[in-house]
């Protein structure tokens, strides 16, 4: 809209000039003055600028108040993106006659504020507002940028901490990178390369580098059959760097490179790892892509859902962030609009959802800001709704196109693309520490593999982490298939639950705590050794709970309950027998009751949520099986358990 409404008010003045054929219709009654700008824009016309500016210069000459040729020499400086000498053209035009035409203010606001002029700017913009019966279009266009001269004007008054550094020749060359990612670890940097040349201007792939001694390595081509002679870009890759989305774009024909089919102009794609490499490409399809434009991907650390950019029908404005979520078959939902608390009339891009879940990153050129696409931030409330976007402040922003912002799991340090002035050439990657309010959340996170425990061959087994609280699941994922390994991101000062689960093995669980987590640093280290489903093989239930003393199910269990039936629903030959533990504090006879009424309290779970009685025993054994010795409360804790044990296939 504002490129429309610039081009039309100056089509405008223009159309005006060229009309005025009488002397006395011009601003000058000078003959050699009007012949030399009718001249001008003849030239003008026929896109020669040079020969258009020496007649204006000419027509000048013979009368200096002579306002037209100013307006026209602002123009083609404009065009030859020339914005300082377009505003001295355009200010001696009002300087002549500030009642010429009120359009001049607007275009000369519009110009000083696009150079960072904010004091200049509000001012032409106010000058121009003063006026009535303006154009609806311009009039909230101007609106807008004047709550945008206020706003930077402030903003400017009050910088935020800011010190970006180049992130060297390891990862920046002479040409141009940016779109940068990143895993929850912090361990691998992955980003666009333009390997641009004279005869292909733009030919992206993509870049990897591992960090070694907390340095990034030299970077290296992804490869893999995920570059190709045409072009990926924005890549996103999941918190536990197991699965890459990116954006291939049709070039001829629908054509997006080999073996790739798209729905649109540009579609989004993604691969998976196995092992060390990753798996072919593969559109992600309808209903997330349509015949529309999709790009700008971000996955979700929890494993649920994708955001992405389009233009889709159905939106806000030109760009929207729309979402779409992992439906339990493993399909996506259909995309929904992220809504108006975030999306604009104008353009919204450059979405990143931080793995705390809570914190989304985004650019904008339709919220108040320095002007242009500026960066901003937006939190969920604990009703997970989001809440009013707020600017990243200067220097962060600026009178420029700010976009790209990535922020590592720690939350601490910032990336973005920038071609200031000192970088390896184009647009480089840059670093630096983001200042405290515009932090995320502090989370940590859980690496481990997944192995069979007899073989320890590496098993890509199914896993969720469920909140203790809430008994909701808050990551839902799998471990790599190649070599079990698996990294999943929390939030701190919780209780977690684990179930891992694999066709032929036995469910595993576990259950720890991040409250009070002195180093967030480190990651929260479990390796998750799998049992064969075999007579005798036995399972500790970790996440059923009874109150002290007694043999009452606390809420908190029926999550692994629920996995337990759906175990047995799915083993159906299964029998097993439940067995309680206690430890040796007390009355041995009372603990033996205690530990066989727990046992029982399992046993009669199974049976109310379907499961026959038949497969089913149970078993006190009191404190006659520890699995330690009963010499510390850590150790009798342990000891303090509900188990099954298969005793028929």
């Amino acid at each position: 809209m504002k490129n429309f409404i610039i081009i039309s008010f100056f089509s405008f003045l223009i159309i005006s000039c060229k009309a005025q054929l009488a002397p006395g219709e011009y601003t000058t009654t000078n003959k050699k003055a009007i012949g030399a700008f009718e001249k001008a824009l003849e030239y003008y016309n026929n896109r020669n600028d040079e020969k258009a500016l020496e007649e204006l210069k000419k027509a000048i000459e013979k009368d200096a108040s002579f306002i037209e040729p100013h307006i026209l020499a602002a123009q083609i400086h404009t065009e030859a993106n020339k914005p300082l000498e377009a505003i001295a053209e355009y200010t001696k035009a009002l300087e002549i006659n500030p009642k010429f035409d009120k359009k001049l203010f607007f275009l000369l606001a519009n110009i000083e504020i696009s150079l960072g002029k904010y004091t200049e700017a509000k001012r032409d913009y106010e000058d121009y507002l003063k006026n009535k019966n303006l154009n609806p279009d311009a009039k909230d266009y101007a609106e807008r940028q004047l709550a945008n001269c206020n706003f930077a004007i402030e903003a400017m008054k009050k910088p935020v901490p800011f010190e970006p550094k180049n992130m060297g020749e390891a990862i920046n060359s002479s040409l141009d990178e940016y779109f940068p990612a990143i895993t929850a670890d912090d361990q691998t940097f992955l980003y666009t390369r333009n390997n641009r040349t004279e005869q292909i201007p733009l030919q992206e792939d993509f870049l990897i580098s591992k960090k070694v001694n907390g340095i990034w390595a030299t970077s290296a081509p992804l490869g893999n059959g995920i570059n190709t002679p045409g072009n990926e870009g924005a890549p996103s890759i999941s918190a536990d760097g197991q699965i890459l989305f990116f954006i291939a774009c049709s070039e001829i024909d629908g054509n997006y490179g080999p073996n790739r089919k798209g729905f649109g102009s540009c579609d989004i794609f993604y691969s998976q790892k196995v092992g060390n490499n990753w798996s072919r490409p593969y559109n992600l399809g309808s209903p997330v892509n349509s015949n529309n434009w999709e790009t700008q991907p971000c996955f979700s650390a929890d494993g649920k859902t994708l955001y992405f950019v389009s233009n889709r029908p159905g939106g806000v404005g030109q760009s929207d962030i729309w979402y779409s979520t992992l439906n339990d078959d493993g399909s996506w939902g259909t995309p929904v609009n992220i809504g108006k608390k975030i999306n604009t009339p104008e353009k919204e891009e450059s979405v990143y959802i931080h793995p705390d879940g809570k914190t989304l990153y985004f650019s904008s050129n339709g919220h108040t800001g320095m002007g242009k696409l500026d960066i901003y931030l937006v939190r969920k409330d604990r009703a997970g709704e989001w809440g009013t976007p707020v600017n990243l402040g200067y220097p962060i922003n600026t009178y420029g196109d700010e976009n790209s912002l990535l922020v590592n799991g720690a939350g601490n340090i910032a990336y973005f693309a920038s071609n200031r002035a000192g970088g390896f050439g184009g647009l480089d990657m840059y670093q630096f520490e983001l200042y405290e309010a515009a932090r995320p959340e502090q989370i940590t996170y859980v690496k481990g593999k997944v192995y069979d425990v007899r073989t320890k061959q590496p098993l890509g087994a199914h896993f969720e982490l469920i909140d203790l609280e809430t008994a909701k699941p808050v990551i839902v994922s799998d471990a790599n298939s190649g070599n079990g390994e698996f990294l999943v991101t929390l939030p701190i000062e919780k209780n977690y639950a684990l179930n891992v689960s694999q066709n032929g093995y036995l469910f595993y669980s576990e259950n720890f705590s991040l409250k009070g987590l002195k180093d967030k640093t480190k990651p929260y280290q479990m390796d998750v050794p799998m049992v064969p489903i075999d007579t005798g093989s036995v399972t500790e239930l970790k996440n059923v709970f009874f109150e002290t003393a007694k043999y009452d199910l606390k809420p908190e269990s029926k999550v692994e309950l629920n996995k337990l039936v759906s175990f047995l629903i799915s083993n159906k030959t299964l029998h097993i027998q439940l067995s309680g533990h206690t430890d040796n504090v007390g009355d041995k006879k009372m603990n033996q009751l205690l530990s066989q009424n727990r046992a029982k309290s399992v046993y009669d779970y199974l049976i109310v949520n379907g499961i026959d009685a038949k497969r089913l025993t149970y078993m006190g054994y009191g404190d006659t099986r520890p699995k330690v010795k009963n010499d510390s409360d850590e150790n009798r804790a342990i000891n303090r358990r509900t188990e099954f044990k298969v005793i028929g296939k």
